[in-house]
Order: C-alpha cells, then sequence, then structure tokens
C-alpha cells in the first residue's frame, strides 16, 4: 500500500510541474515585454526631450539673428563727403575717368574749361562715402587756379597718358606741387597710368610708374577710362585707404546731410557732369 500510495503522488507531482512550464514562459515573455515597451517609452520621451531642446535653441538662435539684423537696420549708417581731385595734364583721360567714376560710361568730352564737379556714393561695411570728384582743367593758362579747386582735398588722383611721355613727366610736376601743399597723411594721393588700351603704343612703363609712385610713398594703378578696366577697383581702392588713414581721425571726414530740393523736376534733370566754376573765356 505504501508504495504504491508513493507511485501515485509522484506521478501527480510531475504532472504538475510539467503544468507549470507553459505557465512560467508566459509570464517570462510577458515581463519580457512589459520591460521592452517601457524601455521604448523611455527612448521615445529622450527623443522628444532632445528635439524639444534643439527647438528651443534653435529658435533661440533665430531669435538672436532676428534681433541683431533689425538692430543693425535701425542702427542709422553714417555718411560722410570725401573730396577727390583730378590733377593730370589736358587730355590725359581726367574727364572719362570722371565719367567713369559716377556713372560707368564713357564718351568722347570736349577740354575741361576751369573744372567740372560730379558725385558718386560708395558703401563700404560701416559707413558710406559720398565722393565730392572735382576734375580741374589740364590746359597751362589754368594751372594757376587749380589749387582753389584742389585745396582741402581728402584724394588727389595725378593722371598721366601711358601713350603719351610728355604727360608722365607732367605728372611728376602735380605730385612736387602737391607736397608742398599738403602734410603727409593728410591726403590720400594716387598715380594713375590712363588709357591702358593703348598698350601698344605705350611710352611709360608701368615699372616707370610704379617706381615713381614708390619714390614719393604714393599707391599706383593702370587704368582705362575707355574699357572700364580697374576704375571701379581704383574707385574701391581709394575709398578704403582715405576711411582708414583720415576718416577714423578726429576732424577727419565731415558727416554729410542731404539737403531737400524745391524743385524735384530740376533736380531729376541735372547734369552732374556740367562744368561748373568756369574761367576765362
Amino acid at each position: 500500500m505504501f508504495l504504491s500510495v508513493s507511485g501515485t503522488q509522484g506521478e501527480a507531482a510531475t504532472e504538475s510541474d510539467s503544468g507549470n512550464k507553459p505557465r512560467t514562459l508566459l509570464l517570462l515573455v510577458r515581463d519580457w515585454c512589459a520591460f521592452i515597451s517601457r524601455l521604448f517609452l523611455c527612448l521615445l520621451a529622450v527623443l522628444y526631450l532632445s528635439s524639444t531642446s534643439l527647438m528651443e535653441e534653435t529658435l533661440l538662435t533665430v531669435a538672436k539673428g532676428a534681433q541683431q539684423h533689425s538692430d543693425f537696420v535701425s542702427r542709422p549708417v553714417r555718411t560722410l563727403r570725401v573730396k577727390m581731385v583730378l590733377l593730370g595734364s589736358s587730355g590725359v583721360g581726367k574727364s572719362s575717368l570722371a565719367l567713369r567714376f559716377g556713372k560707368d560710361q564713357f564718351k568722347n568730352t570736349s577740354p575741361t574749361v576751369g573744372c567740372a564737379y560730379l558725385t558718386q556714393v560708395l558703401h563700404l561695411s560701416n559707413v558710406t562715402l559720398r565722393f565730392e570728384i572735382w576734375d580741374t582743367a589740364g590746359q597751362e593758362k589754368y594751372h594757376s587756379v587749380t589749387p582753389l579747386y584742389y585745396r582741402g582735398a581728402h584724394a588727389a588722383l595725378v593722371v598721366y597718358d601711358i601713350s603719351k611721355r610728355e604727360t608722365f613727366i607732367r605728372a611728376q610736376l602735380w605730385i612736387r606741387e602737391l607736397e608742398k601743399q599738403y602734410i603727409p597723411g593728410s591726403t590720400v594721393i594716387w598715380l594713375v597710368g590712363n588709357k591702358g588700351d593703348l598698350d601698344q603704343d605705350r611710352q611709360v612703363s608701368a615699372e616707370e610708374g610704379l617706381g615713381l609712385a614708390s619714390s614719393k610713398g604714393l599707391s599706383f594703378t593702370e587704368t582705362s577710362a575707355l574699357s572700364g578696366d580697374q576704375v571701379s577697383e581704383l574707385l574701391l581702392a581709394v575709398a578704403h585707404r582715405v576711411y582708414e588713414t583720415i576718416g577714423e581721425q578726429q576732424g577727419g571726414l565731415s558727416e554729410w546731410q542731404e539737403t531737400p530740393l524745391l524743385d524735384q523736376h530740376h533736380r531729376n534733370t541735372f547734369n552732374p557732369f556740367s562744368s561748373c566754376c568756369k574761367v576765362g573765356p
């Protein structure tokens, strides 16, 4: 009897263990699924917080940029006056250079009588320069009055014709006169060899022009008013040099304020390149 009863209990225990195994597997699967679900939710929360933080940083950056742009737009940009004079012999192309500066055009012009005047506005990074360009007559009979026009100039371009040596010699006389008039550093003086399009007729080499400029501590550029080569680059270089050497000095460049004109039609039709301050017949 004892053996029989023991056998029956052992069989019952075996059946119970076999019945609990599927249940244990189900519990393990359920626990793993719950763990994976919690892990997935944690990852989603981390991604959400990261994207929210990134969005906030982006919005903050955009807001700062907008504020800086607004500050830049609202900050007034000064307009400073720059008086620039063109000196040199008659026929070297001073008037053509001035017209290129002002309107980026070329046309044959008659010899200047006395002087001609035009303006050009140039925008630098943090300031606007309003160039008042004085084109002086090159004829010998006007030489005595020319100092009246270049007095107080912030920049002086001494121009010669690369195809005519006598204009180069004359340019040296202009440089000597300027040296008597100005304190070094108070005026930007630039030696300009014009009519670079006549290179086949050249009588003054670029090396000679550069040598003269270097010996006098001047800047040097060769241009062509006919083709426009190096003309805008010259004006931009002069603008930077004037602002760097004179603009920041106390009492250097004065600020320009626009004065409204009563006759708007006259203003629109006014030719800025017309001769003014005529001297002589």
